[in-house]
């Protein structure tokens, strides 16, 4: 059998309609239900803490924009880097990279071929077939 909802309870919900950043703020755990409700019910609809939460309000405008702002700036410091980027000087570091990682790769083998098994013939098999170098890269 279901209760039937308090008339103010029903006022409350329609508030929170009225104010969605409430909602975030709840999600968020700023706030809670309970709490945003006796206050609703003391203070009034007209309080102005609840200005603050208006749909629209300046202050979430103002943390859209600037979220935009820093995304915008962000993406035009990539685009920057990238106009100033050295292809040859690119293709050096990567080549490096890759004589590294395949000295690492070269010790982590002979570690694990150090290491006792069963079966010699099937780590020699793997060790065969893996390439002398992780990464391989062709000059243009």
């Amino acid at each position: 059998m279901a209760k039937a909802t308090h008339p103010k309870v029903k006022e409350f919900k329609e508030f929170v309609k009225k104010h969605p950043s409430l909602i975030k703020e709840v999600r968020d755990g700023n706030e809670n239900w309970q709490d945003l409700f006796e206050d609703w019910y003391l203070l009034g609809e007209d309080d102005p803490r609840w200005s603050s939460y208006k749909e629209g309000s300046a202050k979430e405008t103002k943390k859209d924009k600037e979220s935009s702002s820093s995304t915008s700036n962000w993406m035009s410091q990539i685009g920057d880097m990238m106009k100033k980027m050295d292809p040859d000087q690119l293709q050096h570091h990567i080549h490096n990279l890759s004589q590294a990682l395949g000295a690492v790769q070269g010790v982590v083998s002979q570690f694990q071929s150090k290491q006792p098994t069963g079966d010699s013939t099937q780590t020699k098999k793997q060790s065969t077939q893996q390439p002398s170098h992780p990464f391989t890269f062709r000059k243009d």
